[in-house]
């Protein structure tokens, strides 16, 4: 049976993003929808010494209904600072050493990148191979047509139909508008993600926290990461 999962993109994303990524065949990319400030579309958190904090890619919103696809970077320079902060919070992480080049070349390759759909996908995608995650990562745009004139659930549904997905995994927080009888009538069954809780690592900095992004794993554990949702299952 295949399953698919339907997202939007997010920067360097936390443990459950990619536990999604893994339980499903092909996982698309949501970008085809409105951008959301103050969310994950372009942000996340780290563990610091100081607590945790958010590593923010500055954007260009000019607009309400500006897509995220659309979305574009403010300032290059934020490649780099990210990268400086996050050598100088992590260097003394276990895992650190083994991931050092591997994380700064993605961030050296985001460098010229001027979407943040682009940046997102870039991070996500190298971050699986990293994570021997071998699912098909696709944008939403490839797949239909001019996808952000559909209503949410017909959306999801024709992303599904066109990939012909048996079983589609969603998120827990979509069951307040998700048409599951949509779905059910079209074949396909709709199975809800349970996230967590996760199996703790040492991280530095107290005790474990989960809601952080998949560096904080990376950077703790190195190549141990990639058999980190195998030790969750």
């Amino acid at each position: 049976m295949k399953k698919v999962a339907i997202v939007q993109s997010n920067y360097i994303p936390w443990i459950g993003y990619f536990d999604l990524i893994n339980r499903v065949d092909e996982f698309i990319l949501l970008d085809s929808v409105q951008y959301t400030t103050r969310d994950w579309r372009n942000r996340n958190k780290i563990k610091t010494a100081a607590g945790l904090s958010w590593l923010t890619i500055p954007v260009v919103h000019v607009e309400r209904k500006q897509l995220i696809r659309d979305t574009q970077i403010a300032t290059p320079s934020w490649s780099k600072q990210h990268f400086d902060t996050l050598r100088h919070v992590y260097a003394r992480a276990e895992g650190w050493v083994k991931v050092d080049d591997f994380i700064g070349n993605i961030y050296h390759q985001a460098h010229a990148l001027l979407y943040l759909s682009d940046i997102n996908s870039l991070f996500t995608q190298q971050i699986c191979q990293f994570l021997a995650i071998d699912t098909v990562i696709a944008a939403d745009s490839s797949v239909i047509d001019a996808p952000e004139f559909f209503s949410a659930s017909e959306r999801l549904l024709q992303l599904c139909l066109k990939r012909e997905a048996d079983v589609y995994v969603s998120g827990p927080a979509a069951q307040n508008y998700l048409d599951v009888e949509l779905f059910n009538r079209h074949g396909i069954e709709v199975e809800w993600m349970c996230y967590g809780p996760y199996l703790p690592y040492k991280q530095l900095y107290g005790d474990f926290v989960q809601a952080v992004s998949v560096i904080d794993m990376l950077v703790s554990l190195g190549d141990g990461a990639k058999d980190y949702f195998h030790r969750c299952v």
